[in-house]
């Protein structure tokens, strides 16, 4: 058995798998990546820096991120899991199983009845249940039409204004047939704050 050759064929036969790993991490984990995010900022400035929306040249926030709306003059996203904290972004993963689940989602769609004047019944899922991501940020038109009346309240116009802006800001399904009409949160809230 010749042992003497052992050392030198090591080093050719690693050549090969040592090459390949380099082409691999510098096409597809450096090429590929600059190559995509350059193609995206090109295609697609806007989402590309995460959609912010500015004012006034201050960053307010993103169309693709909910936020937390308190107060009685806007309209209130769906419940977060986490918090609207986008570095814990999560769903509960309760199952819907879960007594812990359905004692939330029961005390949500109280909360959410007594703030709007209306029904328990007449509460839409999507503000009484959170998101799998906890941070959409559209709402079904139900679910915004339900508080017209304490947003106008708050804000002291008719109802008929509030729900005019409503329709404007209801966007139709995708391509005509995906998905549901929704209402993004944000951009009717500053909508809301641009006409008063």
């Amino acid at each position: 058995m010749n042992t003497s050759a052992s050392p030198l064929s090591d080093r050719i036969g690693l050549r090969a798998p040592l090459a390949f790993a380099a082409i691999i991490l510098i096409g597809f984990g450096l090429t590929y990546t600059v190559t995509g995010t350059g193609v995206g900022r090109v295609l697609f400035p806007q989402q590309a820096l995460g959609s912010l929306v500015e004012v006034d040249g201050r960053v307010v926030g993103s169309t693709l991120m909910a936020q937390p709306f308190t107060a009685e003059r806007y309209f209130h996203p769906r419940p977060s899991a986490a918090g609207y904290d986008p570095m814990a972004a999560a769903g509960s993963n309760q199952a819907r199983s879960n007594p812990d689940l359905r004692a939330r989602i029961e005390a949500t769609v109280a909360e959410v009845a007594a703030r709007e004047g209306v029904a328990a019944a007449a509460v839409p899922s999507d503000l009484a249940t959170q998101s799998g991501g906890g941070f959409d940020p559209h709402l079904s038109p139900e679910a915004a039409r339900i508080q017209v009346a304490r947003v106008a309240r708050a804000r002291g116009v008719p109802a008929g204004q509030v729900s005019a802006l409503l329709e404007k800001y209801t966007e139709a399904r995708q391509f005509g047939g995906l998905g549901a009409p929704r209402v993004n949160v944000l951009a009717l809230n500053l909508a809301l704050d641009a006409t008063q």
